[in-house]
């Protein structure tokens, strides 16, 4: 019987580069035969497919295939009735598995998942190496999901009965706590002093010592990520939580996502800049998917968050698929109605 798996929990807030992290650890894994699970807020999967497209490890010896997509909401709330027959699945084949990634939606707690690992069906097969909170520089920098720390002094000085902190920001906190490697990611966005600045209000959030490296794009050595040996579920005590217990974490039900499934194509640059508009109209976090582009043989993949898009294509259409225009939405309170009409008239 093999040894107990390493588990590397890969943790971070919409769209901050997880997916991209490990599609490049997967391009450069140096052997390793790792199986990746993908957890999505939403029915529609975008980046299990994406990872799948990396055509480096798609499928173990047996010719299974080693992503694993959760897609029915956050998997800290969902662990007993997706995470767990999932693992045991992996655990039958632990012999094939050198290691294994999980990768949390943007919404999810990190802490209620690792605690799962002490469950006597997971825990003898398996051991949480490390927890690794990828965070978007850019976004922490333009004060999206993180306050200033002085104004909220100000504030609380003002007014001990105001609540300060947002779910939101609740949730930037409870990532980085449980942290054992913080990734500083879209660096190559910001300056030196607005990276330092992000580093400190990190580090404000951080209650030990934790290691934090910088990233532009997630391209980071596979070392660097998968050589903890941490046993974070025996060390749980270490990583406070604004939410002590599985029960008491209630996600700000206004945040949904919602899809569109266009069997059409479209011009990439007309598409980014209504996209750009829904944004500025809606209060939408993140939005991912893919494109059929006109006269491309290639497969699209578009990315936002917030304002900010990207746009790279990452292989082409199968023979037999449908060149559909799949897009996934993320935020607060959406009108899927008004998103929908606003593409089809594209």
């Amino acid at each position: 019987m093999a040894a107990k798996i390493p588990v590397t929990v890969i943790t971070g807030f919409l769209g901050s580069g997880k997916t991209t992290l490990i599609r490049h650890l997967l391009q450069n894994n140096q052997g390793r035969r790792i199986a990746v699970l993908v957890n999505e807020f939403g029915e529609l999967g975008i980046d299990g497919e994406l990872l799948k497209s990396c055509q480096i490890c798609p499928e173990d010896d047996d010719g299974i295939d080693n992503i694993f997509e959760l897609t029915n909401g956050c998997l800290c709330c969902t662990v007993q009735e997706e995470f767990l027959p999932t693992m045991q699945q992996l655990l039958k084949r632990r012999d094939h598995i050198d290691c294994i990634l999980i990768e949390t939606s943007g919404l999810a707690l990190p802490k209620p998942l690792v605690t799962a690992f002490r469950w006597p069906e997971i825990r003898s097969g398996a051991t949480v190496n490390a927890v690794i909170t990828v965070v978007d520089c850019a976004a922490v920098a333009a004060g999206t999901f993180a306050d200033d720390p002085e104004a909220v002094e100000v504030q609380r000085q003002a007014d001990d009965s105001l609540e300060h902190e947002t779910p939101l920001q609740e949730l930037f906190a409870d990532q980085l706590t449980c942290a054992d490697l913080v990734i500083l990611n879209k660096t190559d966005l910001v300056d030196e002093q607005t990276k330092a600045k992000v580093e400190e209000l990190v580090k404000q959030e951080l209650p030990r010592v934790v290691k934090i490296v910088e990233s532009s794009k997630g391209q980071l050595d596979p070392s660097i990520l998968l050589g903890f040996q941490a046993a974070v579920e025996d060390n749980l005590d270490t990583r406070p939580s604004h939410h002590v217990t599985e029960e008491e974490h209630d996600h700000d039900e206004e945040i949904i996502s919602t899809y569109l499934i266009l069997d059409r194509d479209f011009d990439p640059q007309k598409l980014q800049q209504q996209l750009q508009v829904l944004v500025k109209q809606q209060e939408i976090y993140r939005i991912k998917g893919f494109v059929a582009v006109p006269n491309k043989p290639m497969r699209l993949v578009m990315q936002g968050v917030g304002s900010r898009f990207e746009q790279f294509y990452d292989r082409p259409w199968r023979p037999q698929e449908i060149r559909q225009t799949r897009l996934v939405f993320i935020g607060k309170e959406l009108n899927s109605s008004e998103i929908e009409s606003q593409l089809v008239a594209l």
